[in-house]
């Protein structure tokens, strides 16, 4: 059952003492998380709409755009662009594999000359895509990568994140779960090295995850670093979703920013049951700005086209 508001204060307050963060303890703010995240508001503004007979949802990524918009990936082949103040969508792009058929579009970056950069977890692949949505390149994946039986990776399971780290030179992309063979919390985070117009491929980490979970995406921060969504679902309890801070120069160790369930509802409503009202199936991360050492966060839950779901932006601010 939701929490009541009071409560969710409380533990945010319990998780302040208790919390690891890879800071000091951000300004004091009713909206605290924790000592490194505060929460600004939310906005359900585009949860069950259509925009040019297209539905808007099932959002699986953001990204920043190159004239200040958002672009939102949504995992049912469809590329939006979104006002930035607004959310209001501006144009759709649909998308497609080189047969015509849809994505399971997961993963996106606005490379530096504007195209698109799009992940699908269907076999998995990566691939470029024009600002009009046609193919432009395809990026080379590792046999082991591959779904089964191809390779060893889940159904459902592979590609989700998809992040270019400071000098636009790498590319990293996140599998959600663990490869067959593989320990349940072990998963593996494969780079691409930019040599000319393309990429190659380049060095595999290995990231831990937290009991039970997977990793919706990531987000390579100014200095490097990493931003690495954690998120899983328990029938009739409802979503956890936790935000950690990882370092691919030393292995991959991660720090713990917040577990969500401790933000303040805002007054926020669910549909199902949920740990906090606030919480709902979130999978997509941008890094919208920035001022020292704070980073303005945007997130957004996939609502799956449920009725028991919803579209929900969570405007967010990080210290790390």
């Amino acid at each position: 059952m939701p929490l009541r508001t009071h409560l969710a204060l409380l533990t945010a307050g319990l998780a302040a003492v208790t919390c690891l963060t890879a800071a000091g303890p951000a300004q004091a703010t009713s909206h605290s998380c924790s000592p490194s995240v505060a929460i600004d508001r939310f906005s359900d503004a585009l949860d069950k709409t259509a925009y040019d007979d297209t539905f808007v949802g099932n959002l699986s990524a953001l990204a920043v755009d190159r004239d200040g918009s958002l672009a939102a990936l949504s995992d049912r082949s469809s590329l939006f662009r979104l006002d930035a103040r607004t959310l209001g969508p501006r144009s759709v792009t649909p998308l497609a594999d080189e047969t015509g058929a849809a994505l399971d579009s997961e993963g996106l970056v606005v490379d530096r000359d504007g195209t698109y950069l799009v992940t699908s977890e269907t076999e998995p692949s990566v691939r470029r895509y024009s600002r009009t949505g046609e193919i432009l390149d395809r990026l080379p994946v590792p046999d082991d990568l591959r779904v089964s039986p191809a390779g060893r990776g889940q159904p459902n399971g592979t590609f989700e994140g998809l992040t270019l780290l400071p000098g636009g030179r790498t590319l990293v992309a996140s599998m959600e779960y663990a490869l067959a063979g593989d320990p349940a919390d072990t998963l593996r985070f494969q780079t691409w090295t930019r040599h000319g117009s393309h990429f190659r491929l380049a060095a595999r980490y290995t990231y831990r995850t937290d009991p039970g979970l997977g990793v919706p995406e990531i987000q390579a921060t100014p200095d490097g670093r990493l931003l690495v969504l954690e998120r899983g679902f328990t029938a009739g309890v409802g979503n956890t979703v936790r935000l950690y801070l990882a370092d691919p120069r030393h292995a991959m160790r991660k720090t713990l920013l917040t577990d969500l369930v401790t933000c303040p509802s805002l007054g926020a409503t669910a549909r199902q049951p949920q740990p906090n009202p606030l919480l709902d199936n979130i999978e997509g991360m941008t890094i919208t700005g920035r001022t020292r050492n704070t980073l303005k966060v945007l997130l957004v839950s996939d609502d799956n086209q449920n009725a028991a779901q919803t579209t929900r932006f969570y405007f967010l601010r990080v210290r790390i």
